[in-house]
């Protein structure tokens, strides 16, 4: 469903991401690790289509069809949706009015509001003096209104208090159709709720507590703007949390 070619982005004069190749399939979810500044937002904006990430090289498929050249708007068209991290403060722009814009169809906005405790927000200016994790509810609500078919998420616990990543943790299971797989025991059992699942997420962590609440198929880790290490996403975190990314870096070494 997504796949990305020997990746080469510039932003400005800069090379920022270099041979990147990743591929998620229907209904999985990757997450990507990696220190401040290895590019793990460029590779998010990149796919998302902001222009001032120029590809320079390679290409990115979605659907089977060609989108490296698309702008921004079309690619969120085909299903594709994103939570910033730090999205800007909208004045003059009511919260409840984006969520109309962003969906794909006619939605019950209070409906929506009510699964992510927003219904008192949704009068306000977006973003406009909220705290961390009303701003990663607001995200969420967008994207529930969007229902996007790929879904990118950059550090979706960053600034959220404990009372809130449990709300932001599960509606992002929901959102990709994994509210069921920690219940869910046998081999079996998984294979037929993977097979159901169409919705394909993309998370970058760095603390790794949305494992907490969203089961991953693999994970990745950037590092100046290079990946490596694919594996289960809890090993890569426990590597990470014993030696650091110098056993990263020595993998980008030993493939390149």
């Amino acid at each position: 469903m997504l796949q990305i070619e020997d990746l080469r982005v510039k932003l400005g004069e800069k090379i920022i991401l270099e041979h990147i190749d990743m591929e998620i399939g229907q209904g999985e979810t990757h997450v990507l690790f990696g220190p401040n500044g290895s590019g793990k937002t460029s590779l998010l904006m990149t796919i998302m289509g902001y222009p001032q990430y120029k590809v320079v090289r390679g290409r990115i498929l979605f659907k089977g069809e060609d989108i490296t050249e698309l702008p921004m708007d079309e690619r969120a068209q085909m299903g594709i949706g994103m939570s910033y991290q730090r999205p800007p403060t909208i004045n003059g722009l009511k919260t409840y009015q984006m969520v109309e814009i962003c969906a794909r169809e006619e939605v019950d906005v209070k409906d929506l509001a009510s699964r992510v405790n927003f219904q008192d927000f949704l009068e306000r200016d977006i973003n406009a003096g909220f705290s961390g994790g009303e701003i990663k509810r607001s995200e969420l609500l967008q994207l529930m209104a969007q229902n996007p078919d790929l879904m990118l998420f950059d550090e979706p616990e960053s600034g959220v208090d404990l009372e809130n990543i449990a709300l932001v943790g599960r509606t992002i299971a929901s959102l990709l159709q994994r509210d069921n797989d920690h219940a869910v025991k046998g081999q079996k059992s998984k294979m037929q709720l993977k097979l159901e699942r169409t919705k394909m997420g993309l998370i970058i962590t760095h603390t790794g507590h949305i494992l907490d609440y969203v089961t991953a198929d693999k994970g990745q880790v950037l590092y100046d703007g290079r990946l490596s290490c694919i594996s289960n996403p809890r090993e890569i975190l426990s590597c990470i949390g014993k030696d650091g990314y110098e056993e990263c870096v020595r993998c980008i070494a030993g493939t390149s």
